[in-house]
């Protein structure tokens, strides 16, 4: 449809003109010597650009436009008239997309900073095995291409699944910003709206219009010109495993809120049945959302490959020397180099070594796993173990036990957003804690709410594993973590093929550290003997199911295909923000030093880097956060 593609309602009106025939076009004409000041013979020799330009230039470009939809409604040209009338006359697209823009703007850690280029491969269905050819890529501007489609009809439902931190959230982000500066699905939806699932429960009512109204960010938002016509309407719907989530940990999914019901409908097509859906989510969702759809398309986030990790940790640093030397750490390390692999994990590896750098410290851990990462990183940035004097209300111990009982408490009850009370009432304090908490601002009527989540929902369930260590009632691991492993060994085939949650992976890690001894003096708490035990018994459950089930961090993806993929990803406006520090850089130089072990021998090489020492790390920004209805501090 022409006019679909217009830009304002000048091009509209000129695009209408053209589409009418000689004999509509002649009888146009005829009825508009009674409205305008033309005279008769100036208006029988105008063609469809010049007449176009007079009325614009008698009338203004929207007047324009309403004078010819009164002729065309005496012409009975109906369906052109609802085209252009959709288009141009209160039109609240522009208003949406400006609110898009400022919104993206004002925004700290907005997407349109910088991004690096990520990887999507298509995939038949959920679970299925990796194909043994090389997976089609898929760019991001062919996701609804009705040749891409599954089923016959205008309506697409797209499933992009990714594990925890390959950049779903920012690519969700970005499209609806594309969507709004023009440069993505341009002339085949109207409204793109993206939908935290995280923060929909903040929603005050559970109706279709309420949620139209709150993704515009406008409670005068035109619901019934917006809905008119649904097959021009794109709903992403970002985190589908944050608001549902399987049964675990022996406790029983609450009962869904009603705006996560309103949700379910929309994905089971029951409103707004011919609108588009982009659904992502990480792997261990995929068996109850498959249930809800009709004939998806699934689309697999892969994450950075080896050139993108390299610019993604280079672009991280603002000085030159420390992204080449941590570069060089990450490159030396295996578990390091694929972990980056995934945005998420790659944002954590260049968090950490850049608050190592700034402390001018040195590296001495040498992570084997993806927990190992989390565990430098909790480290570094958690107060020290001496903190004394004006710090001594935040210790390393009560922060710890507080961030683990937090998220416990939010895991256990499906909860990802906390008020500034509940962080109180763990002794916690959100603002000094930025390495570990995000805050967000949201509109409530006249007021501002502010909420604070964990920066990324693999921090939640890391310190929700590390909940079982430090709780005062030492019995639950046992208790709670093997009634897990019990249910999982008793349904074999619901055991096969679904993924691990990584709170389970987080311990299951954690439990085959050969000695406590490194853990309790690197975190300053003491394991019981008996959750010790509890430990062990667990790991020899589990054992059994690493055969069995999926890692949600099998980041280990087969490096040819990543190359011959990386070759041809054409993706520029699909990408994860890279970090940037703005700070200056400090004249003084200190040594900063990284014992690198190698296992195979037995050998330890020291490597001393020099490097710029700047401010402290304490106010670095996440990679990649969730919308808000304000300003996100």
């Amino acid at each position: 449809m022409a006019l679909a593609l217009a830009n304002n309602p000048q091009e509209a009106l000129l695009l209408a003109l053209r589409d009418l025939d000689e004999n509509d076009f002649k009888i146009l004409k005829y009825h508009l010597r009674n409205r305008t000041l033309l005279p008769r013979g100036e208006l029988e020799g105008l063609n469809p650009v010049d007449l176009a330009s007079r009325l614009v230039l008698m009338h203004g470009a929207r007047d324009a436009v309403k004078v010819v939809c009164q002729v065309l409604e005496g012409m009975k040209l109906l369906e052109l008239v609802h085209q252009l009338s959709h288009i141009c006359l209160n039109d609240y697209r522009d208003t949406y997309r400006e609110y898009v823009r400022c919104l993206e703007e004002g925004q700290e850690e907005g997407v349109s900073r910088s991004y690096t280029p990520l990887l999507l491969v298509a995939s038949t269905s959920p679970g299925s095995p990796e194909p043994e050819h090389e997976p089609d890529r898929v760019p991001v501007e062919a996701l609804f291409d009705p040749g891409q489609q599954p089923g016959p009809g205008p309506a697409a439902t797209v499933v992009l699944q990714g594990s925890a931190g390959t950049g779903k959230t920012t690519l969700a982000r970005k499209m609806v910003l594309d969507w709004a500066s023009g440069a993505l699905y341009r002339g085949r939806f109207d409204y793109v709206f993206y939908v935290g699932c995280r923060e929909v429960g903040l929603l005050p009512e559970a109706t279709l219009d309420q949620l139209l109204r709150w993704c515009c960010g406008d409670s005068r938002a035109p619901v019934a010109e917006i809905w008119r016509q649904p097959e021009r309407l794109l709903f992403i719907l970002d985190g589908y495993d944050e608001l549902q989530r399987p049964v675990a940990w022996g406790l029983q999914r609450p009962r869904p809120a009603p705006a996560q019901d309103l949700l379910h409908r929309l994905i089971r097509r029951e409103v707004l049945p011919a609108c588009s859906l982009l659904i992502t989510t990480r792997p261990l969702a995929l068996r109850n959302l498959q249930a809800l759809l009709r004939q998806p398309r699934h689309v697999h986030v892969r994450g950075f490959s080896e050139a993108e990790r390299e610019r993604y940790v280079q672009a991280y640093f603002a000085d030159r020397e420390q992204a080449q030397k941590a570069w060089d750490f990450v490159r030396g390390n295996d578990v390091l180099y694929q972990a980056c692999q995934v945005p998420g994990l790659c944002w954590v590896v260049c968090s950490w070594l850049k608050g190592r750098m700034e402390r001018g410290g040195e590296v001495s851990e040498t992570p084997s796993s993806g927990t190992d990462i989390f565990m430098a990183y909790v480290s570094t940035f958690l107060p020290p173990c001496d903190s004394d004097g004006a710090s001594s209300e935040l210790t390393r111990d009560g922060v710890l036990r507080g961030l683990c009982s937090l998220a416990a408490e939010g895991i256990q009850h499906q909860r990802f957003l906390f008020e500034e009370a509940e962080l109180r009432k763990h002794g916690l304090d959100g603002p000094s804690l930025a390495a570990f908490l995000s805050s967000h601002d949201y509109q409530e009527g006249l007021d501002i709410k502010r909420f604070y989540s964990f920066r990324h929902i693999s921090f939640q369930e890391f310190f929700h594993a590390m909940s079982y260590l430090v709780r005062e009632d030492q019995s639950q691991l046992g208790e709670e973590s093997l009634r897990e492993v019990n249910r999982l060994l008793g349904d074999p085939e619901q055991a096969e093929g679904e993924p691990m949650t990584l709170s389970m992976q987080f311990l299951l890690d954690i439990s085959k550290k050969e000695s406590s001894s490194n853990l309790e003096l690197t975190f300053c708490f003491k394991i019981s003997p008996s959750i010790k035990q509890d430990l062990r018994n667990f790991k020899e459950q589990m054992t059994s199911l690493r055969h069995h089930r999926a890692w949600e961090w099998d980041f280990f993806l087969n490096e040819a295909k990543m190359k011959s993929l990386a070759n041809c990803v054409q993706m520029s406006h699909v990408a994860l923000k890279v970090e940037h520090s703005n700070e200056k850089k400090a004249t003084s130089r200190s040594s900063f030093s990284v014992r690198t072990s190698l296992n195979n021998d037995k050998k330890e090489e020291q490597k001393c880097l020099d490097v710029n020492q700047g401010n402290a790390a304490g106010t670095q920004r996440q990679a990649t956060p969730g919308k808000g209805r304000g300003k996100r501090k």
